[in-house]
């Protein structure tokens, strides 16, 4: 069982640093840029920043979906995404999902185009501001399930 002791480590690890990054963003980051720079600079400063946490929060994703599915592979826990009980575990198929795909597809191929071909720059830092919000909302209440059911807390019984 050791190879299972340190996969959750490694996913523990790397769920910290990726959602520790999107609360910084959401809470620090985003608000700094707004304070700091006018409407038609900010998501000039904010994708200059960013771009520096993205491979972090890439290679943070792609540990934490091998190490999750590795362990729900060893344990053989399957059948627990057809149970409203182990819904956290649903929730955080879902969260690594939006994020993976945000992260390796969305951001690279379409979002710069989509924010910096906004003719309201202060629009575009709005949407961003209240879709990390979002996100962040949903992956913690996703890590507080997860944390409670995998302690043996399951709401739905």
């Amino acid at each position: 069982m050791d190879d299972v002791a340190i996969a959750r480590a490694l996913h523990v690890v790397f769920v910290v640093l990726w959602i520790g990054g999107v609360a910084f963003v959401t809470t620090v980051l985003l608000p700094a840029v707004r304070r700091l720079k006018a409407p038609h600079e900010r998501m000039q400063l904010f994708d200059q920043i960013e771009r520096r946490f993205a491979w972090q929060a890439r290679i943070s994703t792609a540990i934490v979906g091998l190490t999750g599915f590795y362990m729900v592979y060893r344990f053989d826990i399957w059948d627990r995404f057809r149970h409203a009980a182990y819904w956290w575990m649903d929730a955080m198929v879902v969260v690594w999902l939006v994020f993976t795909l945000m992260l390796f597809i969305v951001e690279p191929l379409h979002l710069q185009r989509w924010l910096f071909g906004q003719s309201a720059p202060e629009l575009a830092f709005r949407r961003v501001e209240w879709l990390h919000r979002i996100l962040l909302f949903v992956s913690l209440i996703t890590v507080l399930g997860a944390v409670m059911g995998s302690h043996g807390l399951l709401l739905f019984n």
